[in-house]
């Protein structure tokens, strides 16, 4: 919709703002309202809201809007609360008497507890939790939390939970008689007239809900499931802007819809008080809505993260201004949160009269700043690692929290991505300033094997779309929960660790189940159970798929095809044997073997031919690595096209990936890529990686973030060696480097012996 005349230059300015975010985040599609008291001044969507079908994001474009459904939930627990029906202060007990999750403290949980995050419940109800696609009942979900123990004493710490809410909705719809989802319905979305909200996927619903993706720290991108949640109070709300405006309207009208008075103003204004806390604080929880501060304006609202949405929802009470945007990628609520802010500070401007402020603009870093500044940094027992992957720095703490990619701002760094905004750094030669503290550069950055004990707890659980790893990190087991929250561990007994006191999963305990071998099959978080997760090969050592043909077959038919034809001028090859450049490289042809993942011989002799100024930099990247006290070792360079045919036609659909489409040829048959790892100088032994070689799993990702501090820091050493002297890793092979040059050179279909008799 139009902007009112009053904020036509507000529009402008945040278009400008949410196109540039949209690039620099990569976000397909973001959808805006701004709110002046009743009215909504501008509204409007960007980007695609499917990119498939091409469909543009609107105002009135549905999404998920994950924890804002928070908001509704309490609203309707307050109408209740003003009507007598319920009291905020009472055990909950009284209105769910089978509701006893065990209580080692002296004081029951009430609901103004559930609401402001001071229940001490878990995060994540056993059953119907944020990861349960079975979609159980909204009774299951609140029963399962009888086989949880509460973490804090209730009333005494923020520890935010979805199960409290869930427990809060199934408490309505005790009360009330009715299923939870036409409740709300009824009491709440009706009388604010938004006809487009509901809490369960109708048809009208689907036929406008946007597509949403996921990310991952490895560089994946995948689409975000759609299945519902059984703690649908806490966060399966599905929205447009336009209808959460209305929302926000009500707000500022002081409890009045459309339909009339959902709320009286002296309840509104009660839920906007802090809950347990010391008088005179303005930031923390009130009863649903999360308090804070915008330049001296008391701030209201909630944000929403739910599988590939991500939402911010704000109000300035006192200055009736409001607003709410939307994205459809995970956990792009930092983004969105910055977005807001905007909005209300050029509200607040235009409604005084005074210059617009400018939205802050950060640019990328120079790749050889990225490079040069990369380390681990410590300061007393923390480190900050500071890691360059694709060209890009990123930092991480050993105390915590997510990887944040760093950009330049004037003369500093300051964090600046999806998950984070504004926390600034400065780079020195030998240190890191950041907060008022200076981390130094370590000295010997090579990291120590972790302890043995922890072999059979390392690894992947979980599910497909959300993966729980444990790895080590920085000399401790770590968590790395919901894809971008890394925490580590503390250990409590032989098979129990516990979260640290912050976080999303503030204080719970972690419980690994190991089978006789001391390997664990199955991890709980609090009372979540993630299974491990099959990945790699069986042996630890050769990868291996069935191929969909017979060995002979893929031969015979890849030998009587040919290699696309190209057009262009090539250059002459000139392909020399990489251990007659440099006879410690060694090799390991796996092919040539039937150590490979088609379990057949491919070649007929076991040797490595690159065009040689490709072959020269590989030299030049192992005469380097031995001054740190390794070697390379050589699986495979120059590959004839009719293997690469095989590879293709041998690899199921789910594996392709990691196979060259014949059609395109592949750097391989150009002989300008090489696949490679290292072996370590005093013992001839390989290194250990994460992952082995030609496995098509996520480990194979250049950029997994799973395993040991030592196997990431192998991988990085091999990278950036290689990336010194032109070469580029693949995409999904942490041991695949092509050459810059490889397009010069034209696909060749030569073996080993036609190579052999035309030298």
């Amino acid at each position: 919709m139009q902007a009112t005349p009053a904020y036509v230059n507000v529009a402008a300015a945040l278009t400008q703002a949410i196109q540039q975010e949209m690039k620099n985040q990569s976000l397909p599609a973001v959808s805006i309202a701004i709110v002046d008291g009743q009215q909504v001044v501008w509204a409007q969507g960007f980007g695609l809201s499917d990119q498939v079908q091409k469909i543009p994001a609107a105002a009135d474009t549905i999404y998920r809007v994950g924890s804002v459904s928070k908001l509704f939930t309490d609203t309707a627990i307050m109408q209740l609360v003003e009507t007598g029906k319920i009291d905020l202060d009472a055990p909950v007990s009284r209105y769910l008497p089978n509701f006893h999750p065990a209580n080692p403290f002296a004081k029951s949980i009430t609901l103004r507890e559930l609401m402001s995050h001071r229940s001490g419940l878990v995060r994540e109800p056993p059953i119907g939790h944020y990861f349960d696609s079975t979609a159980p009942t909204l009774q299951a979900t609140v029963e399962s939390l009888n086989d949880t123990t509460l973490v804090y004493p209730p009333g005494t710490h923020i520890k935010y939970s979805n199960a409290a809410i869930a427990v809060a909705g199934y408490v309505l719809e005790k009360q009330s008689g009715q299923p939870f989802t036409t409740y709300v319905r009824d009491a709440v979305l009706k009388p604010l007239g938004m006809s487009a909200s509901a809490f369960a996927p109708t048809p009208e619903v689907l036929a406008k809900l946007a597509h949403a993706s996921i990310w991952t720290y490895d560089g994946r991108v995948f689409d975000a499931p759609t299945f519902q949640l059984g703690m649908a109070p806490a966060g399966c709300m599905y929205s447009s802007v336009l209808d959460l405006s209305k929302f926000i309207g009500m707000l500022f009208a002081g409890g009045r819809g459309s339909d009339g008075a959902l709320l009286k103003p002296e309840t509104l204004r009660s839920m906007w008080q802090p809950q347990f806390e010391i008088a005179g604080e303005k930031q923390g929880f009130g009863i649903g809505f999360r308090l804070g501060d915008l330049d001296g304006h008391a701030l209201v609202g909630h944000g929403g993260a739910i599988y590939g949405f991500a939402t911010e929802l704000e109000a300035l009470p006192a200055d009736r201004l409001g607003v709410v945007v939307i994205t459809t990628t995970d956990s792009a609520n930092a983004t969105m949160t910055r977005i807001a802010n905007h909005a209300l500070r050029l509200m607040l401007a235009s409604r005084k009269g005074a210059a617009l402020p400018k939205f802050a603009e950060t640019q990328p870093i120079p790749l050889q700043l990225a490079r040069a500044a990369a380390s681990p940094y410590k300061l007393g027992g923390e480190t900050l690692d500071l890691l360059e992957e694709n060209g890009k720095l990123s930092t991480l703490s050993s105390n915590g929290g997510n990887k944040l990619e760093l950009r330049q701002q004037d003369d500093e760094l300051v964090t600046d991505d999806r998950l984070s905004y504004g926390t600034k750094l400065q780079v020195f030669h030998d240190a890191v300033k950041t907060d008022a503290r200076i981390f130094r550069r370590a000295t010997d950055p090579q990291p120590k094997p972790p302890p043995s004990i922890w072999d059979g707890l390392i690894g992947e659980y979980g599910w497909d779309y959300d993966t729980l790893y444990v790895l080590e990190k920085d000399g401790k087991l770590t968590a790395l929960i919901e894809w971008y929250e890394y925490e580590p561990l503390e250990q409590v007994s032989a098979n129990v660790y516990r979260y640290p006191k912050r976080g999303l999963y503030d204080g719970e305990t972690i419980t690994f189940t190991r089978d006789a071998k001391g390997r664990a099959t199955e991890v709980k978080v609090g009372g979540v159970v993630f299974k491990r997760r099959a990945v790699g090969p069986s042996d630890g050592r050769i990868f291996r798929i069935k191929p969909l043909m017979p060995i002979a077959e893929l031969r015979a038919e890849a030998l009587a095809a040919q290699p696309p034809k190209e057009t262009g001028a090539f250059k002459q090859p000139d392909l020399v044997e990489l251990t007659a450049l440099d006879p410690s490289i060694k090799l390991d042809i796996r092919y040539a073997t039937t150590d490979n993942f088609l379990s057949s011989p491919l070649y007929q002799q076991a040797k490595a031919f690159m065009q040689r100024p490709a072959a020269e930099a590989v030299v030049r990247a192992s005469q380097e690595l031995h001054k740190q006290g390794f070697g390379l070792l050589i699986h495979d360079s120059y590959r004839p096209w009719y293997v690469t045919r095989m590879f293709w036609d041998g690899t199921p659909q789910e594996g392709r990936i990691f196979v060259a489409d014949p059609a395109q040829g592949s750097r391989h048959n150009r002989g300008c890529a090489v696949d490679l790892t290292m072996y370590e100088l005093a013992t001839g032994l390989p290194v250990k990686m994460v992952g082995v070689y030609d496995e098509m799993s996520p480990r194979s990702y250049p950029f997994y973030p799973g395993g040991t501090s030592r196997q990431r820091w192998l991988r990085a050493l091999l990278r950036h060696a290689m990336e010194e002297q032109g070469f580029s890793v693949y995409e999904t092979e942490w041991w695949h480097f092509d050459y810059f040059d490889w397009p010069n050179y034209p696909i060749l279909n030569l073996t080993f012996e036609q190579l052999g008799a035309r030298r």
